[in-house]
């Protein structure tokens, strides 16, 4: 019995401290976002998520939503402005459920032919874990250029 309920606590101590660390994450990213955009004479929206956007050029076409498929030109860096993953001219395809939840909650502020910048705290990228030379608790910028919205899952 004892066992069982140091074994509980245990679990539970764990868990109140990754919420701790991710309720960290989600002020030391504002910040780290908003020193970014003052540092660089930027102004963005915030979405009720902490999602931070920037829209360049609104676009004309479908505007997606997001359960589509999308082909999209990007760059990924850091606050740093270091980069980590940029794709072609061409962009990549995908669906919108198949990526961090800041893409798919940005990608819907444009329409086909738009462009802009999408500054996602972790909460909304990979969170406090590494993830392929990612570091935990990283915000992630993206400039985005939505090529072409495509119908998703139905």
């Amino acid at each position: 019995m004892k066992t069982n309920l140091l074994a509980l606590l245990l679990i539970l101590f764990i868990s109140c401290s990754d919420d701790d660390q991710s309720a960290d994450y989600v002020s030391l990213n504002d910040k780290e976002i908003l020193n970014y955009l003052e540092e660089n004479n930027l102004e963005a929206e915030k979405s009720a998520s902490g999602l931070y956007y920037i829209i360049e050029s609104e676009g004309a076409g479908v505007q997606p939503t997001t359960t589509d498929e999308v082909r999209v030109a990007y760059k990924g860096y850091f606050t740093n402005n270091n980069v980590f993953d940029q794709s072609t001219s061409e962009g990549i395809s995908f669906n919108l459920q198949q990526v961090i939840r800041g893409w798919t909650e940005g990608i819907t502020y444009f329409k086909e032919g738009g462009s802009g910048m999408l500054l996602v705290p972790s909460h909304l990228g990979y969170g406090s874990q590494n993830y392929r030379g990612i570091p935990g608790g990283s915000v992630l910028i993206f400039e985005i250029n939505l090529i072409e919205v495509n119908g998703g899952a139905n």
